[in-house]
């Protein structure tokens, strides 16, 4: 049984620096073509798998994060002077 927390342990530590790496990736300026985009979604859908099961707080924290950076952004617009969100 100690081994299997002991793998535990482990997966938890490569899912956090797997989300740290995913984060990096996720910067705006690295994400301008669709494509991009797409392949941030997919690490991001993923990550969410693998950390399904993680009973680490950190790791549903980073999820809770990646998963804010394929929302879409939203921005206001003035159409004849009337702001459009």
């Amino acid at each position: 049984m100690r081994n299997l927390a002991t793998i535990d342990t482990a997966l938890d530590e490569m899912l956090v620096n797997l989300a740290a790496i995913v984060l990096r990736l996720s910067k705006p300026e690295l994400n301008r073509t669709p494509e991009a985009r797409r392949a941030l979604a997919q690490s991001v859908h993923q990550y969410a798998v693998c950390a399904k099961r993680s009973s680490d707080p950190r790791v549903h924290e980073l999820k809770a994060q990646l998963d804010e950076t394929i929302k879409p952004s939203l921005r206001i617009v003035s159409i004849n002077g009337v702001k459009v969100s």
